[in-house]
């Protein structure tokens, strides 16, 4: 396992779209997931420990994210040939394990992942309501640890996209496993 942190905040760069399956069976692209108030689209996956330590958090942070108006979906762009345990039959229960209520897609061909930079599991990317990029770095303080009171950068970000359509404070790169080309 290496661990790979992401780049710098590209701020203002436009959401490309898609049209990826989610494991509820259907196809969704940018019109269909993001929020009124904006976006975050996650690059994650089933078997990485940085992700398997903060699914649950992250099921939390996207449902209290919704209720702001901001749209929240997961993709997993990993090699599922060579990592089957990422697969989409996998997926589903993954998904499912972790009380996901928001779209969780494949991207089999892994053009999304190329398309937005992503580098690693987790990578998350805070849009507004433009769908311009305002925020990319870390779930929260505690990283791959389990801490109580940790600081919710995501959602303190989001929560001023919200407001005022852009984020100007710290962003903290966010550190995982890197994404499994083919």
């Amino acid at each position: 396992m290496v661990a790979l942190a992401t780049p710098e905040v590209d701020k203002g760069w436009k959401a490309k779209d898609f049209n990826l399956i989610s494991v509820d069976g259907n196809y969704y692209d940018l019109d269909k997931v993001k929020g009124e108030k904006g976006l975050v689209i996650a690059f994650i996956c089933n078997h990485c420990p940085y992700v398997k330590s903060i699914a649950t958090k992250i099921a939390k942070e996207a449902e209290e994210l919704g209720k702001l108006g901001i749209g929240f979906i997961a993709i997993n762009s990993n090699d599922t040939i060579a990592y089957p345990e990422d697969s989409y039959e996998n997926m589903k229960i993954f998904a499912m394990e972790n009380n996901f209520k928001f779209s969780y897609l494949l991207d089999h061909t892994q053009e999304v992942a190329k398309m937005y930079d992503a580098v690693c599991t987790p990578d998350f990317f805070g849009f507004n309501s433009n769908l311009e990029l305002q925020y990319r770095g870390r779930l929260d303080s505690a990283k791959k640890d389990v801490i109580p009171d940790a600081k919710r950068e995501l959602y303190i970000a989001m929560a001023e996209i919200s407001e005022i359509n852009e984020f100007k404070g710290e962003q903290i790169s966010s550190i995982g496993c890197s994404i499994k080309w083919k």
